[in-house]
């Protein structure tokens, strides 16, 4: 197997695209005129506090930019442990006040009229370690499931670490210790930057977002990459610095694409991403799924053409809408109306099919199951902007989603 990174730009857009054996698996996109605020740190101001919501909103700065931070994700500065960091049932009036500056990170794009979701649980993430400082204690990714394994990497951490807050992602499992440790550096270096950023005054923008092709390097984790090529100067230069601190098992890897041709025309990557702006999507088997979204959720429907096998037809939409909605990038109540299956074990086994297909999706999608019209429910955490709005953005598409 053959894993490949391409990173471009193409007007507007930078764009980070996975390529496994010539397939396009994962895509990384973000825009100049539509920038992505995901994982960005704020020096925020509270502008006011709104009882009803249980919820305060930060002025972050910048005209009309204001984000929601909920009672849940209020942290208790100082705290001992995780438990104690948490803000517990005290109404929010006590716990904040008009004017107070608060260190926040933004953990969901804006959505429609919506401003971005805030979080005062500060999470650095690298491709084997995330860094949450306000947050003591370590933690070990579910993925992991077995004890013995649990207790070596958290005794592992202990050992590369100088105490605060980590959460051990499942790649970890299998990384050389030199290279934790060197990540474990970057990332508390990135920490104490922000932390002496803080010291100025509210609003103010400590640590921007990751671009699209760090994004795409540290959502690989653990996955191989025997190659990342990069066409655009600045982000070959940024990539390459990243590398030579936090990731120096890659820094070789990292090479400029100087050849005649485009980047991208390889494995005709701008026809897959052009794609990605159409409601229909065809099945290889002669079926289809159609997406359409709304501001409340994204409804999927599968057709199942001249094929009569329904559950063979489910089978394959299941495992091309969880690519879809990864390489769409789109996020919150998804909605898919499969094509009715008499049989209870074959509902079962599609439901499996679909849980299965999207457990290695970054964002952690939640499936719920078959409701009582036969649809099944699924939650998929926003992650920045949806792919088919960037290329509207940069003009390069039609509106059809």
């Amino acid at each position: 197997m053959t894993v490949e990174l391409l990173i471009d730009r193409r007007g507007p857009l930078l764009r980070a695209a996975t390529v496994v054996d010539g397939v396009l698996t994962d895509l990384q996109m973000e825009s100049a005129e539509l920038p992505s605020l995901l994982g960005a740190v704020f020096l925020g101001r509270v502008d006011r506090i709104v009882p009803g919501l249980d919820a305060a909103f930060v002025d972050l700065g910048g005209e009309g930019r204001a984000g929601l931070l909920a009672l849940s994700d209020i942290r208790v500065p100082g705290a001992a442990t995780r438990k104690d960091a948490r803000a517990g049932n005290k109404p929010i009036g006590r716990l904040l006040r008009g004017g107070q500056p608060v260190l926040v990170q933004v953990k969901a794009e804006p959505g429609g009229t919506k401003g971005p979701t805030l979080t005062m649980d500060v999470a650095l993430a690298g491709r084997f370690l995330v860094a949450t400082p306000l947050a003591p204690g370590i933690t070990v990714s579910r993925r992991l499931g077995r004890a013995e394994e649990r207790q070596r990497l958290v005794a592992l951490v202990e050992g590369v670490t100088a105490g605060g807050g980590w959460i051990v992602r499942a790649g970890a499992a299998d990384a050389d210790p030199a290279l934790l440790e060197a990540e474990a550096e970057w990332l508390a270096l990135s920490w104490r930057a922000v932390e002496a950023a803080a010291a100025g005054a509210a609003p103010a923008l400590l640590k921007a977002p990751p671009d699209a092709a760090l994004r795409a390097v540290v959502e690989q984790g653990a996955r191989g990459l025997d190659a990342v090529v990069v066409e655009d100067e600045a982000a070959f230069a940024g990539l390459a610095a990243w590398a030579a601190e936090a990731a120096p098992d890659l820094a070789g890897r990292i090479t400029r694409h100087r050849g005649p041709a485009p980047l991208f025309e390889r494995h005709d990557l701008d026809g897959a991403i052009a794609d990605l702006a159409e409601r229909v999507v065809p099945l290889p088997g002669g079926g289809s799924i159609v997406i359409d979204r709304t501001e409340a959720l994204i409804a999927v429907d599968v057709n199942g053409g001249e094929r009569g096998n329904a559950l063979a037809v489910n089978l394959e939409a299941a495992r091309e809408i969880a690519r879809q909605l990864r390489l769409r990038n789109l996020g919150g109540i998804v909605v898919v109306d499969f094509i009715g299956m008499r049989a209870e074990r074959d509902r079962e086994r599609l439901v499996a099919e679909l849980t299965h297909a999207v457990a290695d999706d970054p964002s952690a999608v939640q499936v719920h199951g078959l409701t009582r019209l036969g649809l099944v429910e699924m939650v998929r955490p926003r992650r920045g902007p949806p792919v088919p709005d960037l290329l509207l953005a940069a003009g390069r598409q039609r509106p059809n989603l």
